[in-house]
């Protein structure tokens, strides 16, 4: 199979996953969410909320080191088989310009359509209200990870109240059909940072796209008359300079003259090539290996010591984002102590006095309940209560002592007092909290 049917294959793979993933739950959560109206993270089932996105720059991490890793071994794989950037030239330019509309031959990306005859101006805004209509999918797609998509459409209905999703919607979608018509691959090469990083994430046994000097001659460039030549062909060059490369290429380079930022790694120079050369019963003249592999005929290992570092790093960061995501609370408190340091009563008792700000970040309703774990204090004005899922509510909480700790003569003491903090209908959500508890100095009590 051609490296272009294989990419195509790859496409259609990519965008059916990308497709239904919002449509995916496990257990009632998302596979992968982010929603700012609810203030959660769903991932792999999983609902966290805003304050327990703790995994969250762990699979950042894991996102960009992966990245790094994939262009050191593979090159620019990314680019050309798994970017939407490309996915949607291809679909713009090879389906609706070349196979639905017949406004270009596939084999020839260089040259420009002739917009002179009415008919291709037609075909023109054909395309562009094809590419519109499946711009506003992908927007619409792409919201689906923001805004989950049972909620999305009912949005959709009721319009007036949701104008900032659709002004979002109609913005996406208007990026697209001015990058995808009208910027083209001038995104890759003059916008995308990605390929000013590449060069330096190379090495010679980093695969990519290489012409085999060896069996095809070289291009030098005159420094003088800032002009490309072909070198004079020996009787061993196989190149026939037909060109077929240089036509097919969707980014306008001749990979000839070797590595260059702009190469997405579609590899259809290589399926060109490989069309002409099989003519003559021979192999294609470009390939995707390595610099050693291809021109120095030297084995190569992708377990260098660099690769290796990466490996490890991205086997860290999975480590730490299931130990974090396995330890997911069921709950969230947050204690804050009043402006009232403490209060001295009858019988010598002292009292604090509490904020506590539950948070049941759960899908299902708790009955909360506290304990103090030192038997010298007790909790009064508060009884175990029932919150719903999902919701929030703050208690004044009041910690008293009745006993007479004679601590201090002369400055009030911090003690460090352990609660007990459990949902009643579900064992393993607990937390114990640590406060602290202002005891008056000596010289206080009568």
């Amino acid at each position: 199979m051609k490296y272009t049917n294989k990419r195509y294959l790859t496409y259609s793979i990519i965008s059916i996953v990308v497709f239904i993933l919002p449509f995916i739950k496990i257990n009632g959560n998302h596979l992968l969410l982010l929603s700012f109206e609810k203030m959660q993270f769903h991932f792999m089932g999983f609902a966290f909320n805003v304050n327990e996105l703790y995994i969250m720059p762990f699979l950042l991490m894991f996102l960009f080191i992966g990245i790094f890793a994939i262009t050191s071994i593979f090159g620019r794989l990314w680019c050309g088989w798994g970017c939407p950037q490309t996915i949607f030239r291809v679909i713009y330019r090879d389906l609706i310009e070349t196979k639905l509309l017949g406004l270009r031959r596939h084999k020839n990306k260089q040259k420009d359509i002739d917009y002179s005859k009415k008919s291709n101006q037609f075909k023109k805004y054909l395309a562009i209200f094809i590419w519109g209509v499946l711009s506003l999918v992908a927007a619409s797609n792409f919201m689906w990870y923001f805004v989950p998509p049972e909620d999305f459409f009912a949005y959709l209905l009721d319009p007036i109240n949701h104008s900032i999703l659709i002004m979002f919607i109609l913005s996406i979608a208007m990026f697209l059909i001015y990058d995808i018509v009208f910027m083209k691959e001038n995104f890759c090469v003059y916008v995308c940072p990605y390929s000013r990083i590449q060069s330096v994430l190379y090495d010679d046994d980093t695969k990519q796209v290489v012409y085999d000097t060896n069996r095809g001659g070289e291009i030098y460039k005159n420094n003088v008359k800032s002009i490309f030549k072909m070198k004079e062909l020996d009787k061993n060059d196989e190149c026939t300079t037909c060109e077929a490369c240089v036509k097919v290429c969707p980014t306008h380079i001749d990979i000839r003259k070797g590595l260059q930022v702009e190469c997405i790694n579609c590899l259809e120079c290589s399926d060109a090539c490989d069309t002409v050369m099989g003519k003559m019963g021979k192999k294609s003249l470009i390939n995707w290996g390595s610099t050693n592999e291809v021109i120095k005929k030297k084995e190569t290992s992708i377990f260098s010591k660099r690769n290796m570092a990466y490996f490890i790093s991205l086997l860290l960061c999975i480590v730490l984002t299931a130990s974090f995501a396995s330890t997911k609370e069921y709950f969230l408190v947050n204690i804050n102590k009043t402006t009232k340091l403490y209060s001295i009563k009858d019988e010598g008792k002292v009292s604090n006095n509490y904020i506590f700000t539950f948070h049941n970040t759960s899908d299902k309703a708790y009955t909360f309940n506290l304990e103090a774990e030192d038997e010298n204090f007790y909790i009064k004005r508060f009884k175990p209560f029932k919150l719903e899922a999902n919701k929030r509510v703050k208690k004044v909480v009041i910690l008293e002592t009745k006993k007479r700790l004679f601590i201090s003569d002369k400055k009030d003491t911090a003690l460090n007092i352990k609660l007990n903090i459990t949902a009643l209908e579900n064992k393993e959500a607990k937390q114990t909290k640590e406060l602290s508890f202002i005891y008056p100095r000596n010289s206080l009590f009568k």
